[in-house]
């Protein structure tokens, strides 16, 4: 069983650039009977041209496997929040919005 694990496993490669990501405040989903369409967008005030920055073209298997991890994802990062907690993100701790609560 250990041997199948190993046949199974996938080594994902993070290049640099890559990694250090695009920012988009914007997303627009299309979709037809055999694909979705993600189109990450950055608007900018002030600019009435925006760009689409990165497009992810999806299965409808996948996109349904997206959705449910965006939902578990952000239901454990509400509950985080609620709590008061600081978030973890990639190892960096985010602190609560308002600032983290001092003690005098």
């Amino acid at each position: 069983m250990e041997n199948n694990q190993k046949q199974n496993e996938i080594q994902v490669e993070l290049t640099e650039d890559v990694a250090q990501g695009t920012y988009a405040n914007l997303a627009i989903i299309a979709h037809s009977s055999s694909e979705f369409i993600i189109d990450f967008i950055r608007i900018v005030p002030g600019v009435p041209k925006a760009k689409v920055k990165s497009r992810i073209i999806l299965t409808p298997d996948n996109a349904k496997r997206l959705s449910l991890a965006l939902q578990d994802n952000i239901s454990k990062f509400d509950e985080l929040s609620q709590s008061g907690a600081p978030t973890s993100f990639g190892g960096v701790v985010i602190p609560p919005l308002g600032g983290v609560r001092g003690e005098a």
